[in-house]
């Protein structure tokens, strides 16, 4: 059975993160149709569809053989994202080294400088731009 499935799948594009976000996308679609198929039946049969469409896109990009055309659907994507994924991989940075570091922002250039915590009232120096300030860490 997997080596009908793996000689299946040879030559056809498979899952990337386009899909993967598709995936999810549909996940939350079908859940909101899920909680609101009683209370507006309208709406939710609407999202039914949609759920129902991205489900079918999603298994279409993952069986196309069309390789490059999946691939550069994909990098489009990525560029499309590429600001927001950096911002939440950021975040995702500072909330891990929130117990270790305190985070401060230069007072003239807003250049964000990580301090080590529990060192009391201390002068941070700002690479950027040479601007010393005192605060507690």
């Amino acid at each position: 059975m997997r080596e009908k499935m793996m000689r299946f799948m040879q030559g056809r594009y498979g899952v990337d993160q386009f899909n993967n976000f598709l995936m999810k996308l549909f996940f939350g679609e079908f859940i909101f149709y899920f909680l609101f198929r009683r209370l507006v039946p309208e709406v939710a049969s609407i999202m039914y569809y949609l759920s129902l469409a991205t489900l079918v896109y999603t298994y279409y990009r993952m069986f196309s053989r069309n390789i490059y055309k999946r691939a550069s659907e994909n990098q489009n994507f990525l560029n499309k994202t590429a600001n927001i994924r950096r911002k939440i991989n950021n975040q995702k940075s500072i909330f891990k080294q929130r117990k270790v570091y305190r985070i401060y922002k230069c007072p003239t250039c807003k250049q964000k400088v990580r301090v080590p915590k529990g060192k009391g009232k201390i002068s941070i120096h700002c690479p950027k731009c040479d601007t010393y300030f005192i605060k507690r860490s």
